[in-house]
């Protein structure tokens, strides 16, 4: 059995106080702001600050959804996150799969062209791509919103890294058995990557999902707005500030994404543990 000194003792009270800190520190804010949006506004601008409140009440959820179009906020969002991620998550992979395992001229060199455009801010491309996206008639569109977001970079690295840690013998079984090169990624490659597939879908979608300046530059109107760029102009519209709506729209934005990292954390664990991330 393992002894246990004052010096071990310390050290482990030491780690255990850091870390309840670190996790206090975490959740502050999202118990603030679950308790805040409930609160009335008296109370949430109050001095001295209370965390629990007195005084409960649902007004500020109602207010946010008869000021603004809460409702068409919250089904542009799901479309456009939802759509980007499963184009995404399909050519990432797809394009990941054909760097890994097959050969074809001047594979390296478009390979490494695409890794370069990860150090291209988006700042840079805004202009382009609103006047192109103009040019097509695509502004204030589903299709506008989603197709420039159908691939990037960042996932086709990723894939291409899960891709080429798979043995090369399951591939070369399957040819000899007579399957086509598609049937060996869609029946063969890709369930064994499932979780990083499953890593993927959830940054694209958060990532889409918290997305504010590419939706507030390629929509106009109001009807196509997405949740975090609808926010962000019911802020700055109004010359008095009313914080409870405002708190209720965030905690609505923000529940989906920690009951999808809750339900799907086990995926980030798996994909760290298994994928290699081998060149």
């Amino acid at each position: 059995m393992k002894k246990y000194t004052k010096s071990n003792i310390g050290l482990a009270v030491l780690k255990y106080a850091i870390l309840i800190t670190l996790f206090i520190l975490v959740l502050c804010p999202l118990i603030w702001l679950v308790l805040s949006s409930f609160k009335t506004e008296k109370e949430i601008i109050g001095f001295p600050p209370s965390i629990l409140g007195t005084t409960y009440t649902l007004k500020s959820f109602a207010r946010i959804f008869t000021n603004i179009p809460f409702a068409t906020y919250i089904k542009n969002t799901i479309i456009f996150a939802g759509g980007s991620t499963l184009l995404a998550v399909v050519f990432d992979s797809m394009a990941g799969y054909a760097f890994a395992r097959l050969e074809f001229k001047g594979k390296n060199a478009i390979f490494m062209f695409i890794l370069l455009t990860m150090m291209v801010p988006f700042q840079v491309m805004m202009i382009p791509l609103f006047l192109e996206s103009n040019y097509l008639g695509m502004l204030n569109t589903y299709q506008g919103l989603i197709l420039p977001k159908a691939t990037t970079a960042f996932g086709i690295f990723m894939m291409r890294a899960y891709f080429a840690a798979l043995p090369k013998d399951l591939e070369e079984a399957a040819r000899v058995d007579g399957l086509s090169e598609w049937g060996i990624y869609w029946k063969i490659m890709l369930p064994l990557i499932k979780p990083g597939i499953m890593t993927l879908a959830i940054f694209h979608l958060m990532t889409n999902w918290n997305d504010l300046l590419y939706p507030l530059m390629m929509t106009s109107s109001s009807k196509m707005r997405t949740l975090a760029s609808g926010l962000a102009l019911f802020v700055g519209e109004h010359a008095t500030t009313y914080y409870g709506p405002q708190l209720a729209g965030a905690l609505i934005s923000v529940v989906p994404l920690l009951i999808l990292y809750a339900f799907f954390q086990k995926y980030f664990i798996a994909s760290a543990a298994t994928s290699g991330m081998k060149d």
